[in-house]
């Protein structure tokens, strides 16, 4: 049987995932991380993208918009801004959204608009989108 480590993904609506994995691929701000059984501490801000993991049962993986990753030798904790599961992403949600965060950026107002925010979102959309054709989900 393979080393494992427990994993635990959580945002502010729910605990999406809690168990033990042999291996997670998280995106990072810096760069995607591998993360195995006692791997070294870590703490790590995560941006929009694919959470891969691999369990007994296969792999999976969930959208998150960004969090927070730590890494202990045996528990990892990711604590998602937000988080989807693949099977319930919207190929058609995340085109609307990134047309809605385009045609935000493209009227700037320095007044009225948090570019920050904006860009997330964009970048959160865009992200979505990769992951879903990366998977090969099609449009709902």
């Amino acid at each position: 049987m393979a080393m494992t480590m427990h994993l635990d993904v959580v945002s502010a609506e729910e605990s999406l995932f809690s168990g033990a994995v042999q291996e997670l691929l998280a995106p990072g701000v810096m760069g995607d991380l591998g993360i195995m059984p006692r791997h070294s501490q870590l703490i790590s801000t995560l941006k929009a993208g694919e959470l891969r993991y691999k369990t007994n049962d296969g792999e999976a993986s969930l959208f998150i918009a960004g969090g927070i990753l730590e890494v202990q030798p045996s528990v990892v904790t990711v604590l998602a801004d937000t988080a989807i599961r693949a099977e319930d992403l919207d190929e058609s949600l995340a085109e609307a959204a990134k047309k809605r965060a385009e045609d935000a950026l493209d009227g700037k107002d320095p007044d009225d608009m948090d570019y920050e925010t904006i860009q997330a979102e964009l970048d959160a959309a865009k992200a979505q989108i990769e992951m879903i054709h990366r998977i090969g989900k099609t449009l709902r």
